[in-house]
């Protein structure tokens, strides 16, 4: 039953992707099915085999160990401000982050991400029918973050045509950061963080072949990476306040869509008989019984994933660990669906990153900042629906 559902399942998202694509008749087929392959190879591997147990457990005991560490600076800070036996989402999950945003710096700043980002995007291109700058942006993304990653090509923002800004900036919202994993790992399993970063770069490839093929000429292909030397020691004073801002605008941003989404359930609850959130559920059920999520629980898995798309992945996280009663199948489909930035806060966010660098360019992102959003999602269903036919 699993695979006529996961047939389904691509059959429908490549239709919606098809229907909005730019240019229906230079879609390149051969890398779509390489990616899709290798999105199967690899998803096996690290949810069903020895060999992949091993790789989720050291990734997850390299986080485990600087979560530990980062906790060491915390409670330096914060000692005696908590109640014993408390676990506070801020202090616990987000400031944690600081310290990942240090290790990314130094890793930075002593040349070996430049190397490992060059190399991991030239063999992407090999692959994705993509030029170069699409796949170094893709795994910088991964890296960086949605919105630092464009001051790194900043001197080419100016020169890129529409289509593939549009390739870029789908690449920025459906990965998520290095420096944002431990906070996920702390909420859902390690094994489905790592395996749908891993989908979701290839995915994202995938679903912009569909939706806006192209084609790169040589003269084009050209990465021109800024970098700004710095000393050790401002590069570290950046990052960690780089890392500061993140964990206060994540902060910021969950008490402002926890308290809205739970003032929109009142009234939706007071008006319709029905929360907000359930009825999102509902509208959303389909999309997670294509991906694999039993019926019976497709409304409970729906709500997850519309909390995702209307707020941020926090919240749906948040959500996901309050229902002990979905089964392990439903929980890992959807915990992979969530591990991404695709939300309607991060169309403003992209578009606000790139107008802060180029004001024209921003504009036009704004612009189709929806059918960023619209592929993004699909980029996300594919993995859940992947993940949904291996588990």
């Amino acid at each position: 039953m699993k695979y006529l559902v996961f047939i389904v399942s691509l059959l429908v998202i490549f239709l919606l992707a098809f229907l909005v694509s730019n240019n229906k008749r230079h879609i390149k087929y051969r890398p779509i099915i390489v990616m899709l392959v290798l999105q199967f190879i690899l998803s096996y591997i690290l949810l069903n085999t020895s060999a992949g147990l091993i790789v989720i457990r050291g990734v997850s005991q390299l986080f485990q160990k600087l979560l530990a560490y980062a906790a060491a600076g915390v409670n330096f800070v914060f000692a005696g401000t908590v109640n014993e036996g408390a676990t506070p989402f801020f202090f616990n999950v987000l400031l944690p982050i600081i310290f990942i945003s240090v290790l990314i710096g130094i890793a930075q700043h002593i040349r070996l991400l430049p190397i490992i980002i060059s190399w991991l995007g030239w063999l992407l291109s090999k692959v994705n029918g993509l030029g170069r700058l699409e796949s170094y942006n893709a795994v910088a993304s991964a890296i960086f973050g949605q919105s630092e990653v464009f001051i790194s090509v900043k001197k080419l923002l100016g020169h890129l045509p529409k289509h593939r800004m549009y390739t870029l900036c789908t690449s920025a919202m459906s990965t998520v950061s290095a420096a944002i994993l431990g906070a996920y790992m702390t909420l859902i399993a390690p094994k489905y963080v790592v395996t749908a970063l891993i989908l979701n770069l290839l995915g994202g490839f995938i679903i912009a072949n569909i939706i806006n093929p192209y084609e790169v000429s040589k003269e084009e292909d050209i990465i021109e990476v800024q970098e700004e030397r710095q000393t050790f020691f401002e590069m570290l004073g950046e990052y960690i306040l780089d890392g500061f801002k993140v964990a206060v605008i994540v902060g910021a941003m969950l008490i402002g869509f926890v308290a809205l989404i739970a003032g929109i359930n009142d009234v939706f609850d007071i008006v319709f008989g029905i929360s907000f959130q359930r009825m999102l559920g509902y509208v959303f059920a389909p999309f997670a019984f294509i991906t694999g999520v039993p019926l019976a629980e497709s409304v409970r898995a729906g709500t997850i994933m519309a909390t995702k798309l209307v707020s941020n992945e926090f919240v749906a996280m948040l959500d996901l660990g309050k229902m002990k009663d979905l089964s392990q199948r439903s929980i890992g489909i959807i915990s992979v669906f969530l591990v991404s930035f695709a939300n309607f806060s991060s169309i403003g966010i992209i578009s606000g990153a790139v107008k802060g660098l180029h004001e024209a360019k921003g504009n036009e992102v704004a612009k189709f900042g929806i059918k960023l959003l619209y592929g993004a999602t699909l980029v996300s269903l594919l993995s859940a629906s992947i993940a949904g036919l291996m588990l």
